[in-house]
């Protein structure tokens, strides 16, 4: 009996991951307008500390998230989580959504070995899993995801 294949790769890193589980924390405190210590965040949203600092970074840099120096700061949100699409945060952190280059709308890059990208079935089904993909997320707010359990989601299909 042979062993099952190991997975390899995920569309969502654990660096987009992790700053979903922080953006979800921060989301839920968003309307206190006190900043969270980040050994706060990391705690509530079982992320490693260091991890999370350079994720936060990431997240100010695009204007997710705002910092606050000193003994009252920390992190807090800068928009509404009803107005940030999990699209958004996504991309900001993992790029593209499509699953293969030539499939992707905004990064497109043809695949090496393909002789005809206009007639390739195997992209045109990436572009179809790329299109659902992206429904799903654009259609979930932060503020949906941070507050809703998992069996409250929206079913796609």
């Amino acid at each position: 009996m042979s062993a099952p294949l190991a997975y390899t790769h995920a569309m969502l890193t654990q660096k987009a991951k992790y700053g979903l589980r922080a953006l979800c924390v921060l989301a839920t405190e968003s309307g206190s307008h006190h900043p969270l210590p980040i050994h706060e965040v990391a705690q509530r949203a079982h992320v490693p500390h260091k991890f999370l600092e350079a994720i936060l970074l990431d997240l100010r840099r695009h204007g997710f998230v705002e910092s606050r120096r000193g003994k009252a700061g920390g992190y807090s949100m800068t928009r509404d989580p009803h107005d940030i699409r999990v699209s958004d945060i996504i991309r900001a952190i993992d790029g593209p959504l499509a699953p293969i280059p030539c499939a992707s709308l905004t990064a497109y890059q043809p695949c090496l070995d393909c002789e005809d990208p206009k007639g390739c079935a195997i992209q045109h089904l990436m572009r179809r899993v790329r299109d659902a993909t992206a429904a799903v997320l654009d259609g979930t707010t932060l503020a949906e995801l941070a507050t809703t359990t998992p069996a409250a989601l929206p079913i796609y299909g």
